[in-house]
């Protein structure tokens, strides 16, 4: 007796195809496209002087060196703040999870604002660091703090749902064999999570390299000491230098992916290398 044909509640592969690469091209490829020959206007002196100049090199490395330590920061404490949500049960459990959550929902001007306003010298926070000679506001340092806000539920939602899936009694069952608190994180929690991890790395990563609201008002926008490239693009649209804006654009989105696919691929890596497998 011949099998009934199976039924997909979506279009079939080949539609389902067509509709992806026609959504992805309309909303991804069409502007880049466009973004590239905006820049190939540009002769090759050029596009070397505009994204080489000093101004724009500080703003490189502000840039990405803020967004490293952001999403560093994030890894280690939103892997704290999953573990806390997810194996224990507290009052005010609720509203501590809504708080996570709150960066995706708040306008990222908002974020800013505030953020400017706790630390700035007359600020809750900065009146107290600053007497101890430490100043956040209208510095890197600033900068990298609107960044872990905008970055932490990244990591806490990522790795989350993997911490709820691991049984506690494989913790257990370790400290019985006598392994320390230390050994049972980095040989039985970290090869499950690790993945999770690098992921939630990248997607606070990539959030902090294009994040533009937050990051204005607390930076102070000073060229060559505070300014970051979403601000020096908007600065060079501003002035009505579109093919500059776009050169700089350019190197961003090629440094960005080029970046976010060595991230991706230690992930499969990693993925692979921890992977547990049946009779292991």
């Amino acid at each position: 007796m011949s099998m009934p044909a199976r039924r997909h509640v979506l279009p079939g592969f080949r539609l389902s195809l067509g509709f992806t690469w026609a959504y992805v091209g309309l909303l991804v490829l069409i502007p880049l496209s466009s973004l590239f020959l905006k820049t190939f206007s540009l002769t090759w002196p050029q596009f070397w002087e505009t994204v080489s100049a000093p101004r724009a090199l500080a703003a490189y490395r502000l840039s990405f060196g803020a967004s490293l330590v952001a999403a560093l920061v994030n890894v280690v404490f939103g892997l704290l703040v999953a573990w806390v949500l997810v194996r224990y049960r507290f009052p005010g459990r609720s509203l501590v999870e809504s708080l996570v959550d709150l960066p995706f929902a708040l306008p990222t001007a908002v974020a800013g604002l505030t953020l400017t306003t706790l630390f700035s010298s007359k600020g809750w926070y900065g009146q107290y660091l600053e007497a101890l000679g430490v100043k956040v506001a209208y510095t890197s340092v600033g900068i990298a703090v609107a960044l872990t806000f905008i970055g932490l539920p990244f990591v806490v939602r990522t790795v989350q749902p993997v911490l709820e899936e691991l049984d506690a009694d494989v913790e257990e069952a370790a400290a019985t064999l006598g392994a320390t608190p230390w050994q049972t994180f980095t040989r039985v929690l970290f090869p499950a999570i690790s993945p999770a991890l690098l992921s939630g790395f990248t997607l606070a990563f990539a959030r902090a390299l294009g994040e533009y609201g937050s990051v204005v008002f607390i930076s102070g926008n000073m060229p060559l000491r505070t300014e970051i490239v979403p601000l020096l693009i908007v600065t060079k649209l501003e002035q009505y230098d579109y093919a500059g804006a776009t050169a700089i654009a350019v190197v961003m989105l090629v440094t960005s992916f080029l970046l976010l696919l060595v991230v991706n691929l230690l992930q499969r890596w990693s993925h692979r290398r921890f992977e547990v497998r049946p009779g292991a």
